[in-house]
C-alpha cells in the first residue's frame, strides 16, 4: 500500500479530545489561529502525493478507519494548512467541504503526541 500522506501529531489541544467523543477530530498545521488550537490536535506537514478518495483507508496509528466520503476542499486545507475535519460517522456524503468521513472503530482512537494518522491507498 501506498501512503498519501503521514502527518504527526505534536501538539494537542486542551479540548482537542472532547471532540472525539462527539465522533470527530480536528487537525490543524502549526500555524493554527489562536483561537482555534484549544480545539485541534497540531499536525507537522505533511503533503499529500496523490487524491484523497473514498474506498482508502486512514490509519490512526494502528486503527483502521475506512474513508466513505472526502469533502471538496479537505485535501487542499490539508496541504495548505494541516487542517481537516475527520467524521466518525460513515457519510456517504461529505457534510463539510473540509471533511473526511470514515467507518467508526469499536474504540475512538487514543490520539497522543506522537501519534501518526496515514491516509493509504487502495
Amino acid at each position: 500500500m501506498t501512503a498519501i500522506c503521514r502527518p504527526q501529531i505534536t501538539e494537542t489541544g486542551p479540548l482537542a479530545t472532547a471532540f472525539l467523543g462527539e465522533g470527530m477530530l480536528i487537525t490543524f498545521g502549526s500555524n493554527a489561529p489562536e483561537e482555534l488550537r484549544e480545539f485541534c490536535f497540531i499536525v507537522a506537514p505533511s503533503l499529500t502525493v496523490a487524491p484523497i478518495e473514498v474506498g482508502q483507508t486512514l490509519w490512526i496509528d494502528q486503527q483502521a478507519f475506512a474513508i466513505t466520503a472526502v469533502g471538496e476542499v479537505a485535501q487542499r486545507n490539508l496541504d495548505s494548512l494541516g487542517h481537516v475535519t475527520i467524521k466518525l460517522d460513515a457519510a456517504d456524503e461529505a457534510g463539510l467541504a473540509g471533511a473526511i468521513h470514515v467507518a467508526p472503530a469499536a474504540a475512538p482512537p487514543d490520539l497522543q503526541i506522537g501519534s501518526t494518522l496515514v491516509i493509504e491507498a487502495a
